[in-house]
This record gives structure tokens, C-alpha cells and sequence, in this order.
């Protein structure tokens, strides 16, 4: 079992910077491809960038070359540095945790809002 807890989501004006941490506890973070996702008033849930165990990246089309990735394996903390913000990066940005289909956990959501 993993429990998720995201934190950093605030109001940041347009083309300002946020970090998001997300702290995993309860099994072995190192393992896990951790992803973060966002779900914006009346859109599906997307993914928005994912680091594997090995640190590899992938990320949607939306956030590439504004939005990082990254993990702390020793502090079993993953990171999002978002940067050059817009409004449509407004949402409820969610951590996730992924081993395998039955080891897949989510945290409870953090929002952004990006306005003037």
C-alpha cells in the first residue's frame, strides 16, 4: 500500500512558476513509475508528465520545455516545476504511483489556478 500526499498547488499569475511535491509513504517509492496527472473542469484526467524508476521521462505535448519531473528517491518525494504557467494549466493536478495494475495509487489532488 502507498499513500500519496501532494502539496504546492496555489493561484499563480500567468507565466509564473510552481513546484508540486507529491510524498509517497508506505512501500518502496524507488520501485514505482510515478506520473503526475491533471483534471480540469469538464475534461477527462490527463497525464501531464511521468518518471520511470531508472529516471526516464515522458511528458504530454502541452507542458514540453515549461513543465519538469523529477524525483528524490532518498526523500520518497517526486517533483512537478511548472514554469511560463497559462490559464489552460488550470486544474486539479493529482500524483500517482504505478507498479502494476493492481499496485496503482493515486493522491487526493491538489488545484492550480493560473489568473491574473
Amino acid at each position: 500500500q502507498v499513500q500519496l500526499v501532494e502539496s504546492g498547488g496555489d493561484f499563480v499569475q500567468p507565466g509564473g512558476s510552481r513546484r508540486l511535491s507529491c510524498e509517497a509513504s508506505g512501500s518502496i517509492f524507488c520501485s514505482y513509475v510515478m506520473g503526475w496527472y491533471r483534471q480540469a473542469p469538464g475534461k477527462e484526467r490527463e497525464l501531464v508528465e511521468g518518471i520511470g524508476s531508472g529516471g526516464r521521462t515522458n511528458y504530454a505535448d502541452s507542458v514540453k520545455g515549461r513543465f519538469t519531473i523529477s524525483r528524490d528517491n532518498a526523500k520518497n518525494t517526486d517533483y512537478l516545476q511548472m514554469n511560463s504557467v497559462k490559464p489552460e494549466d488550470t486544474a486539479v493536478y493529482y500524483c500517482n504511483a504505478f507498479l502494476n495494475l493492481h499496485q496503482n495509487y493515486w493522491g487526493q489532488g491538489t488545484q492550480v489556478t493560473v489568473s491574473s
